[in-house]
């Protein structure tokens, strides 16, 4: 009966060790308390800083101005530090936690660049996703961790169509921040912008000829049925189900 009593009691723990609703536990802050206690302190999920310089140096197409950006390395190394200092927390909802990391994944990537900048490819920079460059909280991070074992662990698949690796064969960068209240549907029009969109994916009724990505993830874009039936869902053209599949070539230059 001890022994009942035991498994009942540590089955819970075991359930809850990892995730919360679906949420990794790598996703949170740090146990120590880093947020801002400052009277310059955030709510959390104040993307702000970072908005503002997207709508500057972002294009509507996605194309980045790095020299733009260069100029206000102080700006963005300010909302970078928001970032460290305000890390989620078990209330913040789904949506502002997603928000949080594609932010995060999007704006130290810039600042990648910019720590190499001139450069033609990220490719060109050593180990640019496997280098743990950053710090938020006490930890220190890599882009790759960012994106596989945190991001992609939410089962989420259109954050692929949000996370922006600085070459123009990746998803537009989008030059707004992504927020917890309009998060689904910055999402769904990322989503429908880079199926629709030709210099990634051209899409007829028999052939497609589709992003790498699809090809790279395709365990995530294949949870509830076949790759077409995702992207039957975003695709403007509608696709025979025994539609040729063919991945595209990635172009790595820098997205300027």
């Amino acid at each position: 009966m001890k022994k009942f009593l035991f498994i009942l009691l540590f089955l819970p723990l075991i359930s809850c060790g990892n995730t919360t609703k679906g949420i990794p536990e790598k996703a949170y802050g740090n146990k120590q308390n880093t947020k801002i206690k400052t009277d310059d302190a955030i709510k959390n999920g104040d993307h702000s800083k970072w908005n503002a310089l997207l709508q500057k140096h972002v294009s509507k197409s996605g194309n980045v101005d790095y020299k733009g950006f260069q100029k206000e390395q102080n700006e963005l190394q300010a909302y970078l530090d928001v970032l460290a200092k305000n890390m989620p927390e078990k209330s913040w909802s789904k949506n502002a936690i997603l928000a949080y990391w594609i932010n995060v994944y999007n704006a130290f990537t810039v600042q990648l660049i910019l720590n190499n900048y001139p450069v033609k490819s990220i490719k060109d920079i050593n180990d640019p996703w496997g280098k743990k460059f950053f710090s938020l909280g006490t930890k220190k991070y890599s882009l790759e961790e960012v994106e596989h074992e945190i991001l992609r662990k939410m089962d989420e698949p259109r954050i692929h169509f949000a996370i922006n690796c600085a070459s123009f064969s990746c998803p537009n960068l989008l030059n707004e921040a992504y927020l917890e209240e309009t998060l689904d549907k910055q999402l769904e029009q990322a989503a429908k912008s880079f199926v629709n969109d030709k210099s990634k994916n051209v899409i007829t009724a028999d052939k497609i000829e589709s992003s790498s990505i699809f090809d790279w993830f395709s365990g995530d874009f294949t949870k509830k049925g076949s790759l077409i039936d995702f992207l039957h869902e975003y695709s403007f053209v509608k696709i025979n189900s025994k539609a040729k599949i063919n991945y595209k070539e990635y172009n790595w230059n820098l997205n300027e």
